[in-house]
């Protein structure tokens, strides 16, 4: 399923979002630049590792703390495709979760789900991975986003997103969109516990600590109702 767009307009410009997305790919465009992208990640990614004083090779090369590559690491991608995924469901839904909350709490939420999702994907790593688990580092605004999702499934339960589901142009409930988004991250990190080789790398609970995070703290950070669906 690829969505395109919901049926909710906002009432203003979404600047905080559409900054996200800039400097998600200013930074995405720096990884490719001199020293390439493998060469970046190792040095500021995040690693669960730099909290257990487990590290291997690559987390030994990194050059930012773990505090620091918890938030350097939200900006990072390791693909186009991971990145323009990554940009298209932040435009879909960011835009209405930050009408509802204004600009400076949308941006003080987003980090805070970030930091979430790192933290739940922490824990499970350091209780189940061993030290080579621990060194992979971690990057990608997936949990920031997955954040983002939550809060929409809760701010906007009767919306509809526009989805190409095979050759067909499909409208379908935002909530029942996101549900199986959201079951699908717990399938898959499930998945990643008992066969490691399943989860292909993938942080599937950064996605889960996030989405739980938007779902948990959206009335706190909301300050008016979003605008109601169009068709």
């Amino acid at each position: 399923m690829l969505p395109l767009r919901d049926n909710v307009p906002t009432r203003s410009r979404p600047v905080v979002t559409i900054g996200l997305i800039l400097a998600c790919f200013a930074v995405w465009f720096w990884e490719l630049g001199d020293g390439g992208l493998e060469e970046h990640v190792i040095k500021y990614a995040y690693y669960p590792c730099a909290l257990a004083d487990s590290c291997i090779s690559p987390a030994t090369f990194r050059e930012v703390s773990w505090i620091e590559g918890a938030f350097s690491s939200m900006f990072m991608h390791g693909g186009w495709g991971h990145i323009l995924g990554n940009m298209l469901f932040l435009w879909i839904f960011g835009n209405n979760v930050e009408d509802a909350m204004g600009k400076v709490r949308f941006l003080v939420f987003y980090l805070g789900g970030g930091l979430a999702a790192t933290a739940l994907q922490t824990i499970v790593t350091l209780q189940v991975a061993g030290p080579a688990g621990e060194s992979v580092p971690n990057i990608g605004a997936s949990g920031a986003i997955a954040a983002v999702l939550g809060a929409y499934a809760v701010l906007l339960p009767r919306a509809s997103v526009l989805t190409f589901v095979g050759f067909f142009l499909i409208p379908i409930p935002a909530v029942f969109f996101l549900g199986i988004w959201f079951l699908l991250q717990l399938y898959l990190g499930g998945l990643g516990l008992s066969h490691p080789s399943g989860g292909q790398g993938v942080a599937f609970f950064a996605h889960v600590g996030g989405f739980a995070f938007g779902l948990l703290t959206v009335r706190i950070f909301q300050i008016r109702r979003p605008l109601q669906p169009t068709w």
